[in-house]
C-alpha cells in the first residue's frame, strides 16, 4: 500500500478537499444522530457486508497460493464478523462510524494480514480470457452500426452489460458461480430505459458536437466489464482522436481490474502494428490509481494519475463502486460522466430505483478552461 505522502487529490476536482468533496454518496449518519448508536442505514449496509462474508470465505479458502488456506479463510470470516458486529454495538469502534470506504478498508486489511493477497485471481484470469476471444467480434458489431448516435448508445449499453460481473454483490456472485455470465445475453436483459438517473440523451447529444482533448477513465471489473464494455469504448474515443487514460487499480480487490493486469489485456489485443481493430494507440495511456479498493476517494490518488489527469476535459467514473456508491455527486472542473449499474437493494433504495437498474450522470461544464 502506498504511503500518504505519495497520494495527492485529484487535480480535476472543483472543490476544495478540505471542505466540500465528500467520497461517499450515502450519508449513512447525520450529526444529530447519537454518535454510540447504530443509524438504520448503517445497520442496514453492515448487514449486506456481512452478507457478503460467507462469498469472500469461499473464495479465500480455495486460493492455492495461501498456506493453510482453509483456516485462515475461517479466520477471515471470524474476525471480519466480530467487528462489523461491533459496529452495531459501537458504531465509533474500529474508526467509526462506518461508512462504505471503511468496510470495505477492513475487509481488506484483514484478507492481506492474513496472506490473501488476490483471491479471485483465477476467476479474473479465467473471464479475462473468455472476453478477449469475444473482443473482436463485439467491436464489428458497433462498427457495422453506421449512426454515431445509436452506435453511441450501443457502446453505453455494452458498458453496463459488462459490469455485471461483479463478484462484490453477494446476489451476483451467487449466480455467477452457479450459471456463469454471459456478455451478449446481458445486453438484452438490461432494465428498459427511463433508468434511474439517464442522461444517455444528453451525452450523445454532445459526442457528435464535440471532441475531448483527453479522457480519464476509472475502470471497474475485470473480464466483460474492462474488455467488452469499457475498451470498446475507449476505442470509439480514440477514433474520435481523444487522449484516454484508464486508471485502475493497483492492489487488487474483489474482481477489480488492476494497472498490471489491464496491461497485459491491452497488449493481448493489441495486433502487431499496435493497433485495437484498426485503432492507433499511441494516445492510449494506462495510469495507476493507486487506489486499493472497490471505491475510490478522489483526495487519494497517485502523483502519476494527478499528473496525467491534469490537462483532461473528460473524466469518467465506471462502476457501482466508484461512480455511484462513491463520487455520484462530485463536482468537477471539466464535464463528467458517472456510469454504472445498480447491484445493491441497499443502493437502488436510496436512488428510488429498481436493483439492476443502470446510473449513467452526465455533467457538462459551462467553459473549459
Amino acid at each position: 500500500m502506498e504511503s500518504d505522502s505519495e497520494m495527492v487529490p485529484l487535480p480535476l476536482l472543483s472543490t476544495p478537499i478540505e471542505s466540500n468533496y465528500r467520497a461517499c454518496t450515502i450519508p449513512y449518519r447525520f450529526p444529530s444522530d447519537n454518535p454510540k448508536k447504530p443509524t438504520p442505514t448503517e445497520i442496514a449496509w453492515i448487514n449486506l457486508f456481512l452478507n457478503s462474508i460467507s462469498s469472500f470465505k469461499k473464495r479465500a479458502e480455495s486460493d492455492a497460493t495461501v498456506p493453510d488456506a482453509p483456516v485462515r479463510a475461517q479466520k477471515f470470516a471470524q474476525r471480519y464478523f466480530e467487528i462489523l458486529e461491533d459496529f452495531k454495538k459501537d458504531p465509533e469502534s474500529h474508526g467509526g462510524p462506518p461508512d462504505c470506504i471503511l468496510l470495505c478498508r477492513i475487509r481488506e486489511q484483514i484478507l492481506r494480514e492474513l496472506g490473501f493477497r488476490d483471491i479471485f485471481k483465477k476467476v479474473k484470469a479465467e473471464e479475462n480470457e473468455k472476453a478477449i476471444s469475444l473482443f473482436g467480434d463485439v467491436v464489428r458489431l458497433n462498427d457495422a452500426i453506421e449512426d454515431p448516435g445509436k452506435r453511441i448508445e450501443n457502446l453505453i449499453r455494452g458498458i453496463f452489460a459488462g459490469n455485471i460481473f461483479d463478484l462484490g454483490s453477494a446476489q451476483l456472485a451467487e449466480v455467477f458461480s452457479r450459471d456463469g455470465m454471459s456478455f451478449l445475453a446481458s445486453c438484452q436483459n438490461i432494465v428498459p430505459r427511463p433508468w434511474v438517473i439517464d442522461d444517455l440523451d444528453a451525452f450523445k447529444g454532445k459526442w457528435g458536437k464535440k471532441t475531448w482533448k483527453k479522457a480519464v477513465i476509472f475502470v471497474d471489473n475485470s473480464g466483460a466489464d474492462i474488455i467488452l464494455g469499457i475498451l470498446p469504448f475507449a476505442r470509439e474515443l480514440l477514433r474520435q482522436g481523444t487522449t484516454v487514460v484508464l486508471a485502475a487499480n493497483d492492489l487488487p480487490s474483489i474482481n477489480d481490474v488492476t494497472y498490471p493486469e489491464l496491461i497485459e489485456i491491452i497488449s493481448k489485443l493489441k495486433d502487431e502494428n499496435g493497433q485495437l481493430m484498426g485503432v492507433d494507440t499511441s494516445n492510449l495511456l494506462i495510469a495507476n490509481s493507486g487506489n486499493d479498493l472497490p471505491v475510490i476517494d478522489l483526495a487519494r490518488v497517485s502523483q502519476e494519475l494527478a499528473y496525467l489527469a491534469s490537462d483532461a476535459d473528460l473524466v469518467i467514473l465506471e462502476g457501482m463502486g466508484r461512480g455511484i456508491e462513491t463520487n455520484l455527486y462530485a463536482q468537477f472542473k471539466c464535464d463528467s460522466m458517472k456510469i454504472g449499474m445498480v447491484k445493491h437493494p441497499e443502493v437502488a433504495q436510496f436512488l428510488g430505483g429498481r436493483l439492476y437498474d443502470c446510473v449513467i450522470k452526465y455533467n457538462e461544464v459551462s467553459s473549459q478552461r
